[in-house]
């Protein structure tokens, strides 16, 4: 698992559009890069909404946001339009980013053995440095106290 002080490994995913967005865009900003297990469910929709609706205030600290999923692109936009998400959703097919995070687990889903994506938020600082690696997060409440967070990193 990645800590607080860990170098944030380099990414490279298409968001909803099909524009891909790397680490490297967000030097000299702070990014806050949430992994969710699915567009659409209760929880990931509850998440995506509260990180969109406290957007300005997280770009009033210098702060970006961004979703990772397992999701593709086309889910993601689905998603996105059906509930206003403007947070932007990075689609993680392969599960390259997710692996280079920690965020799979190994769960038992129907007597099967399935990886399974751990709701998990980092913060990463200008330098590309994680101040915050939060693995197991609830949904609803989430987005304001990573707002909380980045309001003690200014």
């Amino acid at each position: 698992m990645l800590k607080a002080g860990d170098r944030a490994p380099d990414f490279s995913n298409p968001d909803a559009d099909m524009n891909f967005i790397e680490l490297s865009q967000f030097r000299g900003k702070i990014l806050v890069l949430y992994f969710y297990v699915r567009d659409d469910t209760p929880g990931c929709t509850t998440e995506a909404i509260e990180f969109s609706e406290l957007e300005s205030e997280f770009a009033k600290l210098g702060a970006a946001v961004a979703g990772v999923s397992r999701d593709d692109c086309i889910k993601h936009g689905e998603f996105r339009d059906k509930h206003g998400i403007s947070v932007p959703l990075l689609a993680d097919k392969e599960q390259i980013t997710c692996k280079a995070y920690h965020v799979l687990q190994d769960k038992e889903v129907d007597g099967v053995m399935r990886k399974s994506v751990i709701r998990s938020t980092f913060i990463i600082d200008k330098k590309g440095i994680i101040r915050h690696a939060l693995y197991g997060v609830s949904s609803r409440g989430h987005a304001e106290e990573v707002l909380q967070l980045v309001k003690e990193l200014n």
